[in-house]
């Protein structure tokens, strides 16, 4: 960890295009495959807003779980790798429910969410705004430039692959609301959410465990969660249909 002060102006400037850039060309990405009906701008920069909201808001009560999860583990005899799974499980829900919170908040009820390919474009721009806001954080603040490449290909495109799947459960959701089914609609919901949760659990504790073989795992699953994630892009934008 350093300080911006031993940093120059235009190397914070350097560091923080370094850090968004990879979340922008995702967005990027996707918003190219919204190919029926472009979403409003203002909407999206609200969205983006609202990831940033929900990172700061997971910082907090991060702070306030890991400290739960510390005194517990120091009252017990948790080991190593039962702390790693269960921070890990605690980051996932915190983070992705969060991010939930925010893209319900923002774009449930607008008039634009009218195409189910949306739930995927609103999801991603609000993951892509906590994990742009994020990685600003860790290479101004901890690694510097040095992780800028890692975390361009692992952090960032992970944040998108959690939130390709809570969007994809939010569009359907959304399907089912139109036809005035709340129950179908509410399962959707809570499924795009777990769904998030599990993913996000999954990566963080496959990490956090820190064996040999809990590394080898993350790096297959983020391989294969990968290639799925694009290829449900790919066929959620070619078979998107209209809500209502």
């Amino acid at each position: 960890m350093f300080s911006l002060y031993e940093i120059s102006f235009s190397k914070v400037i350097l560091y923080v295009l370094a850090a968004v850039l990879p979340a922008a060309v995702l967005m990027f990405y996707i918003y190219r495959n919204d190919k029926v009906e472009k979403e409003p701008r203002q909407l999206l920069g609200r969205l983006l807003l609202g990831g940033v909201f929900a990172a700061l808001a997971s910082m907090a009560l991060e702070y306030a779980a890991d400290y739960g999860i510390v005194m517990y583990a120091e009252n017990t005899d948790m080991t190593m790798s039962a702390y790693g799974v269960i921070s890990a499980a605690s980051v996932g829900i915190i983070e992705e429910l969060t991010k939930f919170f925010f893209l319900h908040r923002f774009s449930w009820n607008h008039p634009a969410f009218n195409y189910r390919f949306d739930g995927i474009v609103y999801a991603v721009f609000v993951s892509l705004g906590f994990a742009a806001f994020e990685n600003i954080l860790y290479i101004l603040f901890y690694g510097g430039i040095e992780l800028a490449v890692p975390r361009a290909l692992l952090a960032i495109p992970a944040h998108m692959s959690f939130a390709v799947y809570m969007g994809l459960m939010y569009g359907l959701a959304k399907i089912y609301d139109s036809k005035g089914d709340t129950m179908k609609s509410n399962i959707y919901l809570t499924l795009g959410f777990v769904l998030a949760a599990v993913l996000h659990a999954v990566y963080d504790g496959s990490i956090m465990v820190g064996s040999e073989a809990s590394v080898m795992f993350f790096y297959g699953f983020v391989v294969v969660m990968d290639i799925l994630v694009f290829l449900t892009i790919r066929m959620s934008s070619k078979t998107d249909r209209r809500i209502y």
